[in-house]
């Protein structure tokens, strides 16, 4: 490979969700770019992880590539219905009454699918745009000057770029190798999630139930979305529960027909146990203005509310806005301020979104008598007090307004 083709005026590294949004950004603009994937292409990932996109994001996605929104929106699913019950009791039901995810002129409030299927319909935009990309090639390492980045392969290609962002996940080799590094805590509660096939044949009800302290599993904290062509199954286990006990799949066949019917234990495809990081990186960008992080490489939030995939999109959006100015710039002082500006307001939004995410995980732990208290009486009154009713509901996700206004516009 000659040196020549060694230079990009900006790499994006890691081929996820938001590293493609990224680089369909990026070109877009017409600003030259390439992204550097460390699996081979169609590696197969595990699980659906992220399986949801805010109204917002599909607006971001369509505004960058006309259609991809709605192409996301008509490949995925609206569920009409959720539900809150606490200990077995119905508390709180809303009906969105919107099941048309087919409407050519408007994208409806969210859409449901794998993330596999997010991913692939976002890499059919990136190749229709022209976007290069570079399979199976792990970043080793990633140096900046006040003149641009290098980055070095684990086989020693070295390739240069005026600017990389950083979308390779929660062990981002990019931030670490810049010297950037993740601040907050990890909590100490345990999740099992599930992922189950759907039975075409006889499929249930697209409803989004979420269960406080269900009565068949001993008080445990249970979640069933919805995606398309399956269900999720969040189960949050309790202090003194062994999780390897859970999550076996003979374990998991014991207590699945307990919150689900009884054939969605042959319908298993992937259990994982985890406990959340509730972190954001020091800063988004280097010490010299070169790198920018975004998606998994800049936060780790617990799931609560979908915050990781829907913040990781306008974060690779305002990246490229912010390289799309720092090229346009006059000065070393105006390049820089390009960059950091647009570092700076995606912190903003990560700080605000792991507190959000923070208040939810606090909700929904019940360890302290004065929550379990608000949780009772909330209950016991939301026949005569809806709004109650609707605050268990919404506990499970933390605030949804905000954060502090934007400086940059998308």
């Amino acid at each position: 490979m000659s040196e020549q083709t060694k230079k990009r005026t900006a790499i994006v590294v890691g081929a996820g969700p938001v590293g493609l949004t990224a680089a369909l950004t990026l070109q877009s603009r017409g600003i030259s770019c390439a992204v550097m994937e460390a699996d081979p292409k169609d590696h197969p990932r595990p699980g659906s992880r992220a399986i949801f996109l805010h109204n917002a994001s599909l607006k971001l996605l369509e505004s960058q590539s006309k259609g991809l929104g709605f192409t996301l929106a008509r490949n995925g699913i609206v569920w009409p219905v959720k539900r809150t019950l606490y200990k077995g009791k119905e508390v709180y039901k809303k009906d969105y009454g919107i099941t048309n995810t087919h409407d050519p002129h408007k994208l409806p409030p969210f859409t449901a699918l794998h993330q596999d299927e997010i991913e692939g319909h976002i890499y059919d935009a990136c190749v229709s745009a022209g976007v290069e990309f570079i399979w199976g090639t792990p970043v080793a390492a990633c140096q900046t000057t006040s003149d641009g980045a290098n980055i070095t392969t684990e086989s020693g290609d070295v390739w240069e770029a005026d600017y990389v962002i950083g979308a390779d996940g929660g062990r981002s080799i990019v931030r670490t190798s810049v010297g950037l590094k993740f601040e907050g805590p990890r909590t100490q509660d345990t999740f099992l999630v599930v992922d189950l096939e759907e039975d075409e044949d006889n499929p249930l009800p697209l409803e989004r139930i979420f269960h406080y302290q269900h009565p068949a599993m001993g008080g445990r904290n249970v979640m069933h979305v919805p995606f398309k062509g399956g269900w999720r199954v969040d189960l949050q286990l309790l202090e003194e529960d062994d999780p390897e006990e859970f999550k076996d799949i003979e374990g998991v066949k014991k207590w699945l027909p307990k919150v689900m019917a009884p054939k969605y234990a042959d319908r298993i495809k992937w259990v994982s146990s985890y406990r959340f990081h509730q972190v954001v990186a020091d800063s988004f960008t280097d010490k010299n203005y070169r790198v920018l992080l975004a998606g998994e490489a800049a936060h780790l939030f617990a799931p609560f509310g979908a915050r990781g995939l829907n913040s990781g999109v306008p974060d690779a959006i305002i990246a490229v806005n912010g390289i799309e100015k720092a090229l346009e710039s006059k000065s070393e002082e105006e390049r820089q301020a390009a960059i950091y500006a647009s570092a700076k307001e995606r912190r903003i939004a990560a700080k605000w979104n792991r507190d959000g995410s923070t208040t939810a995980l606090h909700h929904l732990q019940g360890d302290s008598p004065e929550m379990n208290m608000k949780r009772e009486v909330a209950a016991s009154l939301t026949a005569v007090a809806p709004k109650l009713g609707r605050w268990l509901d919404e506990g499970p996700y933390g605030p949804k307004f905000g954060p502090p206004e934007l400086t940059t516009k998308y």
